[in-house]
């Protein structure tokens, strides 16, 4: 089974474990590592050498997760990190849920040139584990360089908030746009060889759906069911059926963000039978929280917490494969931004340091989801779609050593003060989960040992530029009405 026949002098080796293993799945082996990579998958006790060695015996080596949805911000502004300490915060509970890389949503209102290099030598100096950024395109001037944030600043994929109208942008400070703003972006993504992120949300529809879900509920008294309410499914599947046909017929790739319901579920898959190609994520809260939730307005998010049928739903679209990407949507609002009932809450939740561990009780343990398929989810789709496969993704010589050991077995309670997150609070406050992140490296450097944060890893993170994989252009014409 040795991959690497040249040397066996390697700087860390990974003894008695099973790995998951592209094409093999979970198998018995060794693992060297050499510069920061993969050197060598070797048979278990295979003669090597190696300056420093980790006993792995009962864990489960995975591919370390990949993030693709998350928002690093300062305080309560989610835009992007002021300082390396807000890096610092939330790599490091990226690291204790096995997240071994991340790309945040960048907010601005200025052209991202300027902003891009700034934020990023910010993140780099407080980072644990490794990053990249998509940019959020929002006015003219950020349209303009779509193609050089492709090309040149290694940040291929774009935001749009599809809901930004009417005024509804100015809470993140971001202007008005429409659907000939989308068309553009869809445009000229397609020419830079990038994907459009869209947040699917008809906002038109949810201004209705709002004003007579506060006729009803002025108060808020009936809490994550009046939020659901007032945003309510069709206005997430609208936006995905209308964002996917304007994306089809500009020839660049959809990737649709938090996936929350069933029916958004459905017009994204008619859209791909229509020969669009649209790619669709959904987060741990979607498949484990809904408005039954007893944690009230702390649950407020955008899209909302929907019905359990909605659960069930996305759980049979992983099982499927019908999803192709599991991502948090962090955001690391305190839980005071919470205040006010659900009329005047913030929306969004952390999620960093509970993806791996409930993936794996809610739905490796729990519903027979494989550990194959946790993988694909959290990792090597991610890589191959956001333009990482190159360096990550999968555990294979050559690949960046980015690995998540698991104990499969181990049942444990999230406590509240234990959250490393500068939120401050979990949705998975008082659950029992079973699987947990014990140790994590990035680039063979261990950010986690033995459960806990090492402190000489703050900076460790870099940022990798991105190139998406060369697909060709879908032609207007066929693309089928759905």
């Amino acid at each position: 089974m040795t991959l690497d026949h040249d040397s066996l002098d390697h700087d860390l080796l990974i003894r008695g474990g099973e790995a998951v293993l592209p094409g093999r799945g979970r198998t018995a082996c060794d693992i060297a590592v050499r510069d920061g990579r993969i050197a060598a998958i070797l048979a278990p006790g295979a003669p090597a050498r190696a300056r420093a060695a980790l006993d792995a015996r009962g864990l489960v080596v995975l591919p370390g997760a990949i993030d693709v949805h998350l928002h690093l911000g300062h305080g309560r502004d989610i835009a992007r990190p002021r300082e390396p300490a807000d890096a610092d915060r939330e790599s490091a509970a990226a690291a204790m849920g096995g997240i071994t890389c991340f790309i945040p949503y960048l907010m601005a209102s200025d052209p991202f040139a300027g902003v891009l290099p700034e934020v990023i030598a910010v993140t780099q100096a407080g980072a644990r584990i490794d990053f990249g950024y998509h940019p959020i395109i929002s006015t003219e001037a950020q349209l303009a360089e779509v193609e050089r944030c492709a090309r040149e600043l290694g940040a291929p994929t774009f935001k749009i908030f599809m809901n930004n109208r009417g005024g509804e942008g100015a809470r993140l400070g971001l202007p008005d746009i429409d659907d000939g703003f989308l068309l553009r972006l869809c445009e000229a993504a397609a020419r830079a060889g990038g994907m459009v992120c869209p947040h699917p949300e008809t906002i038109e529809l949810a201004w209705v759906t709002r004003e007579r879900a506060r006729a009803a509920d002025p108060d808020g008294t009936g809490g994550l069911a009046t939020w659901n309410a007032s945003r309510p499914p069709f206005v997430e599947a609208d936006a995905v059926q209308r964002a996917g046909y304007v994306a089809a017929t500009a020839g660049v790739p959809l990737y649709v963000v938090h996936t929350s319901s069933a029916e958004a579920l459905a017009a994204g898959l008619r859209l791909r039978q229509a020969g669009a190609t649209l790619h669709l994520e959904t987060c741990p809260h979607y498949l484990t929280h809904d408005v039954g939730w007893p944690g009230g307005d702390v649950g407020k998010i955008n899209p909302p917490l929907r019905e359990a049928a909605d659960r069930e739903a996305l759980w049979a679209g992983l099982l499927s494969g019908a999803i192709d990407t599991v991502a948090t949507d962090h955001v690391h609002r305190g839980i005071d931004a919470k205040a006010g009932g659900i009329w005047a809450a913030s929306p969004g939740c952390p999620g960093l340091e509970t993806l791996l561990p409930v993936l794996l009780s809610e739905g490796h343990h729990a519903r027979g989801l494989s550990l194959e398929r946790v993988v694909d989810l959290v990792s090597t789709t991610p890589a191959r779609l956001m333009g990482l496969g190159h360096a990550k993704g999968a555990i294979a010589p050559g690949l960046d050593a980015d690995l998540a050991f698991v104990d499969l077995d181990a049942v444990w309670t999230v406590a509240g003060d234990s959250v490393v997150s500068s939120a401050g609070y979990s949705l998975y406050e008082g659950w029992r989960l079973r699987g947990r992140v014990v140790h994590a490296a990035v680039r063979g450097r261990f950010v986690l040992r033995d459960g806990a944060l090492q402190d000489d890893a703050v900076g460790h993170g870099r940022y990798v530029a991105r190139r998406l994989p060369e697909r060709p252009r879908a032609a207007a014409a066929g693309v089928r009405a759905p």
